[in-house]
């Protein structure tokens, strides 16, 4: 009777598995958005909350997102993680809406209610979108929040104003790679650990800055921007590249190509108690004429050839949980 056990625990083994993958199998993972009626859904909000909540690794969902303007504003909640959205082209498939801080007028915080997509799930892939802040110039208005980690974002454009986008969540990991981002101040924010690697910035007013930083005092990375073009607009003359939204912050440009308008002097200091010194920012072979390594901020820093080396996928997202992106 004794040796029948090993053969009896197998099967039950082989059940309980036959079993979890019929499971896993049991809900759809692949959806179409399309205007036209012609996919599952009409809008993207409504393939969302179709999603299966939490789905069983490695299963991931995909919504494809077929051509269009896509007046919506999407909330991706921290249930719906495993979660791609695809669109057809980051030029003919673009999410806008419009809010901004005194529209909402819903105190202190409503700069973080303004935004067009709200990603708070882990394991969200973005790719070939174009989401907009609609609202112009009227101050902190949000093209999208992202609070998530292991979140991928590849071609995609980010178009606003004030805050355009907000890297954020403490100890999160965020990679965009190939991306556009334009704004006027401060319009990449948060305390997010994100590499931008292809991407091209546009300053769109005087005075304002690409990054306003708020690492934890416990990351070792905030912001790093490789092989970048930091641009600005025709009728910019001044833009600084950082300024420290917490005295922590930590911005890194390595490899990057940086326009005339970007000041000498680099980085700002934040207005109040909140300092440069305590920040690190630093860059590596910046180009163009914008680069002026001689004339930066004292307390900013170039790195040595030995330590932006140090600066890979792997190293700045060194991490217990696997992510294919630095696998």
């Amino acid at each position: 009777m004794k040796k029948l056990y090993p053969a009896i625990i197998a099967s039950i083994c082989l059940l309980l598995i036959t079993l979890n993958q019929a499971n896993a199998q049991a809900y759809k993972t692949s959806f179409t958005v399309a205007q036209d009626g012609s996919g599952d859904y009409k809008t993207i909000q409504a393939a969302i909350d179709g999603c299966k909540s939490f789905p069983d690794a490695p299963t991931e969902i995909t919504i494809h997102i077929k051509k269009g303007v896509y007046n919506e504003k999407i909330i991706v909640g921290s249930w719906n993680t495993r979660l791609s959205l695809i669109g057809d082209s980051k030029d003919s498939t673009i999410i806008t809406f419009g809010d901004f801080f005194t529209k909402l007028n819903r105190g202190p915080n409503s700069t973080f209610l303004t935004a067009t997509l709200n990603v708070q799930a882990n394991d969200f892939t973005a790719k070939n979108l174009t989401i907009v802040n609609s609202a112009g110039a009227v101050g902190q208005a949000l093209a999208m929040s992202c609070t998530g980690t292991r979140c991928y974002f590849e071609n995609c454009a980010f178009i606003g104003n004030q805050d355009t986008l907000y890297a954020a969540g403490e100890g999160a990991f965020q990679y965009y790679k190939n991306c556009y981002i334009e704004g006027t101040v401060d319009f990449i924010f948060g305390e997010a650990t994100a590499v931008f690697e292809g991407c091209t910035t546009k300053s769109k007013s005087n005075n304002g800055s690409v990054t306003a930083g708020s690492t934890s005092q416990y990351s070792a990375y905030g912001y790093v921007f490789k092989n970048c073009n930091i641009t600005t607009a025709p009728n910019v003359t001044k833009a600084l590249l950082g300024r420290p939204w917490r005295q922590y912050a930590k911005t890194v440009f390595i490899d990057c190509k940086m326009d005339a308008a970007i000041t000498p002097e680099g980085w700002g200091k934040w207005a109040g108690p909140t300092s440069g010194p305590l920040a690190f920012y630093a860059e590596y072979n910046s180009t163009g004429e914008g680069a002026n390594p001689t004339k930066r901020v004292p307390w900013a820093k170039q790195l040595t050839a030995k330590e932006a080396k140090e600066y890979t996928l792997k190293n700045i997202f060194k991490s217990n949980v696997p992510w294919s992106v630095v696998q």
